[in-house]
């Protein structure tokens, strides 16, 4: 099967009747394709109306401006033989950033022909002549054009897939970790709680979520700490579960797994409290946690619930006391602390945290302040993004360790992403045509990385090449332990 990365700009190249209109309604969701026939149609008289041809084009080459200016997938459906249109929207896609595909529809004019004369209104056979005779005559030129690629379509040709572009990218990342196989841990994000059977089953769902979680090899679980669902993985309305609730029920649910908020917000809670429930919840789970620490960022949870939503610097001042109280309260006697907004006269926790202490990750990546305060006071940082944007962050993390006086290998990173994995293509876009939005689907199978289990494996074999310890993901279509079963694969193959 072929593969087109989206977003993307893919030029169709074919002569009227070589089923072009066809295999893109077929392959992309139709809001993506620009087709000078329909723009015929909204102009003149209808598709075939060759008057409405220049006035078709002026709107066609503005939509496709528009569409490249928002780095939209754009299908370009015309005959596609003009050369020097062709090199514009080469021009236009890399301007852009966009990769840009040649799709050449090599169908024989004598059944484009026969396709034609079912229509109401026929293009000349002549004229369909003339049309493969100058894409044939073109046909080298297209080739070197300078397209990413030049795929083929007869009528033998099998369907092509879509897949998110970054993920697209990781193919010789895969073929390494066959070759040259690293270790890589991870993790699984609870980001919503849309389990089958609603709330009348959502402890027994999750249990079982958690459950397979662990024995398909996830070493940590993690979930979010929002009173309410956050734009990026839902509707205010939808479910989400009390952070400290929740993760007690997975700890009894659970053997080995590593259990905490991946960041506690440092405003929801007072700190002291906030680290007497972090101890109790490592004391019951064996030892267990790992407490994810942030400045906070929501304001509108705050406004909800009646929580005081400091500036951003009081936030960072809080945090940096946090940072420094917690490994205090939790270690032996009784002392007080005096920070630069926090005071807490007895740091009284008994019982203390099985292992003394609690490993404290923090989220957040802003190079001055966010990473100065992981290398002084952390063991493991939360960074998001491409393997390039990461391997800069740890750069900087590491000057910044360098600076405290610690070994950047003291700090441990972690790296938090959406994952939506199927066995092959074919599953994969049967899950993103049940599970995508109505709008946006090129944006939304990019955000949530939507691909195979090859592309999974190269996507993170990328990550652990520029030093990632541990990959937290958040399942996309996560309503019961099925999609951990899909990824399940995926850590096999780091070890």
């Amino acid at each position: 099967m072929e593969r087109i990365p989206v977003p993307s700009v893919v030029v169709l190249i074919g002569a009227s009747g070589s089923g072009k209109s066809t295999w893109a309604s077929a392959t992309f969701d139709g809001r993506s394709v620009v087709s000078s026939d329909a723009l015929r149609a909204l102009v003149g008289e209808d598709e075939r109306d060759q008057r409405a041809s220049t006035v078709a084009f002026e709107l066609l080459d503005r939509a496709i401006d528009e569409r490249l200016r928002r780095t939209l997938t754009t299908v370009i459906d015309t005959v596609g033989h003009d050369l020097d249109r062709r090199r514009g929207w080469i021009d236009a896609a890399r301007a852009a950033g966009l990769p840009v595909y040649a799709v050449v529809f090599e169908v024989p004019a004598a059944v484009c022909k026969a396709r034609n004369r079912t229509r109401d209104r026929r293009v000349p056979d002549t004229v369909i002549d003339g049309q493969h005779r100058a894409i044939r005559e073109q046909r080298e030129l297209i080739d070197g054009e300078g397209f990413d690629a030049v795929l083929v379509v007869d009528d033998s040709t099998r369907p092509t897939a879509t897949v998110a572009a970054r993920v697209a990218a990781t193919a010789a990342h895969v073929e390494r970790q066959a070759a040259d196989p690293v270790g890589l841990r991870f993790g699984l994000q609870l980001s919503s709680f849309d389990l089958r059977g609603g709330p009348g089953e959502l402890g027994e769902r999750l249990a079982s979520v958690a459950k397979a979680a662990e024995q398909v090899g996830f070493t940590s679980i993690r979930v979010m700490d929002h009173p309410i669902q956050i734009p990026q993985a839902g509707r205010a309305w939808d479910d989400i579960l009390e952070p400290f609730t929740t993760l007690t029920h997975l700890a009894a649910h659970t053997e080995s797994v590593t259990i905490g908020p991946l960041v506690a917000g440092i405003t929801y809670r007072n700190v002291a409290h906030l680290g007497k429930t972090v101890a109790s919840l490592d004391v019951l789970s064996g030892g267990r946690v790992e407490c994810g620490l942030g400045a906070a960022w929501y304001e509108r949870d705050h406004t909800a619930y009646g929580y005081t939503f400091p500036s951003l610097d009081d936030r960072y001042r809080l945090l940096e006391d946090a940072l420094e109280f917690l490994p205090v309260l939790w270690g032996a006697g009784t002392k007080s602390y005096s920070g630069r907004v926090l005071r807490i006269p007895e740091s009284i926790c008994y019982p203390r945290p099985l292992r003394g202490s609690v490993p404290i990750l923090v989220g957040g990546q802003g190079e001055r302040r966010t990473l100065r305060l992981v290398a002084r006071h952390a063991a493991a940082c939360n960074l998001q993004g491409e393997p390039d944007l990461v391997a800069r962050k740890v750069a900087v993390l590491a000057e910044h360790c360098r600076t405290e006086g610690r070994e950047p290998s003291d700090v441990r990173v972690t790296h938090l992403s959406s994952a939506l994995v199927g066995a092959d293509d074919e599953e994969v876009a049967s899950l993103v045509d049940a599970l995508a939005p109505a709008r946006g689907r090129d944006h939304w199978v990019a955000a949530q990385h939507a691909g195979t289990v090859d592309d999974q494996i190269g996507r993170f074999r990328a990550l652990a090449d520029v030093g990632v310890d541990e990959a937290i993901v958040a399942l996309t279509g996560l309503v019961d332990e099925v999609a951990v079963e899909r990824f399940a694969p995926v850590i096999s193959a780091f070890g």
